[in-house]
């Protein structure tokens, strides 16, 4: 593991050379190395220091790496107008260097300084970056919701290690029964992942980010809190038993009502904000059922909605460098306009709606047996859920695709290859890894 956060470390001189495509060529060149040098095994492996990672850190990191490169690719607005692309580019490193070592930790406190310290380069890229004056709003809204859900997880962890003498993955054996330890320890997931009641500063740092920072929010960084919750149910398996169904309940049927928020939204970024939340909510409810299917769907979910998401944050990012607004009122017709780009909606946006071949498709399908067995009331809100996510899905499709074009377009260009590369790279590995689905199935 250390020898791949050296490689990262040296990334830096070359985005003080100002190399914007050798960064690009260099960091595809690592993805391909760590894609080769793994053996998709459960166990941990590549250990050094306090790094190692089993199949579910593995895709994680994968998963990092591969956004982190794609947001590079999506913006060459920020090369090309030279606004501080260096400073850009070491943000990226900064932000990829912290997701790498919080994944990749196999000490709970190394993971919460790490998870901790991503943050900060991504509230730098919204603030940064971003392209109203509310981003200062949004990404203090971002922070202190993370910020006042972390502190209480320090104060637990503490008092864990003092229980049970070792904060090692592989060491925590004791378990907890207290449930002010249980809120202490996963309030900080839920706000991370973001469950319902507490998913508001989404929305907003979502709207107000740039699309590098929409797509590493949307990509990676709600994954940091499903992957916490998946490392921390260990500690918590008994009083979860009794007292998971609550939070269960409040997620599918939070997923519900936003998924009907996102019916009434007129911004195309806020309304695949919103879908993060319903999307997230029912893998939320998968981990917190505590059983094989649960788990395995929800890792499923998060690397499928960690790629379909981040494609559909770059296809809302093409519209609006094109039209220079994100508004479904205006943006209408663009099948005419582009019909090629239109083709890569169609496939995104059905992805996203769990249409096959997608692995959104396969996680969902998990998650629905899982949450059937835990309780088969649930069937009335994942029937809602399941509909209500086609139907807005095929909203923002149909919406921004057909319709009269709006006549103040007075110019206009066609989509260029380094776009369709973009979103190639989103929809072949959401669209291939079905065919590899039982790896997500071999970590427990």
């Amino acid at each position: 593991m250390m020898k791949f956060i050296m490689v990262l470390f040296l990334l830096i001189p070359l985005v003080f050379l100002n190399q914007y495509w050798l960064i690009q060529f260099v960091w595809m060149l690592m993805v391909l190395l760590f894609l080769s040098m793994f053996s998709f095994n459960y166990i941990y492996m590549y250990i050094s220091y306090l790094f190692g990672v089993d199949l579910i850190s593995y895709l994680m990191v994968l998963l990092s790496l591969w956004i982190c490169s794609l947001m590079i690719l999506a913006s060459q607005k920020v090369y090309n107008s030279s606004f501080w692309s260096q400073m850009f580019m070491f943000v990226i490193v900064c932000l990829m260097l912290s997701l790498f070592m919080a994944f990749s930790a196999m000490n709970l406190f190394i993971f919460y300084v790490f998870f901790e310290a991503s943050l900060i380069p991504t509230l730098m890229l919204i603030v940064g970056w971003g392209y109203q004056p509310e981003r200062l709003q949004a990404g203090v809204y971002m922070l202190f919701y993370t910020v006042f859900a972390s502190l209480p997880m320090m104060i637990a962890i503490f008092y864990y290690l003092d229980k049970n003498g070792s904060l090692d993955f592989n060491f925590m054996s004791l378990e907890l029964g207290e449930i002010v330890l249980y809120l202490c320890m996963n309030m900080v997931f839920y706000v991370k992942i973001p469950m319902f009641f507490v998913h508001l500063w989404l929305p907003k740092a979502h709207v107000e980010a740039p699309v590098s920072g929409s797509m590493i929010l949307a990509g990676v960084m709600l994954k940091l809190g499903g992957y916490g919750l998946m490392r921390m149910m260990m500690v918590f398996v008994n009083l979860g038993l009794k007292i998971n169904y609550f939070f269960i309940g409040l997620s599918v049927i939070g997923g519900v009502m936003v998924s009907l928020i996102c019916l009434r939204q007129s911004d195309m970024k806020s309304l695949i904000a919103y879908s993060s939340v319903a999307h997230m909510g029912l893998a939320m409810s998968g981990i917190l059922t505590l059983n094989f299917w649960g788990m395995s769907g929800a890792l499923m979910m998060m690397v499928a909605h960690g790629l379909c998401s981040s494609g559909l944050f770059c296809l809302a990012n093409v519209n609006y460098e094109r039209l220079g607004s994100r508004s479904l009122y205006l943006n209408k017709g663009l099948i005419n306009v582009i019909p090629s780009l239109s083709l890569w909606w169609f496939l995104l946006s059905s992805s996203n709606m769990a249409a096959p071949p997608s692995l959104n498709l396969v996680g969902e399908i998990m998650l629905i047996n899982s949450l059937m067995s835990y309780d088969s009331l649930n069937m009335l809100v994942l029937m809602l859920l399941s509909f209500f996510g086609a139907a807005y899905s095929l909203y923002l499709y149909s919406y921004s695709q057909h319709g009269k074009i709006y006549t103040g377009l007075y110019s206009f260009s066609s989509g260029n290859v380094r776009e369709y590369l973009l979103m190639l790279l989103h929809w072949l590995p959401l669209n291939i890894l079905v065919l590899k689905g039982e790896l997500m199935c071999l970590w427990l």
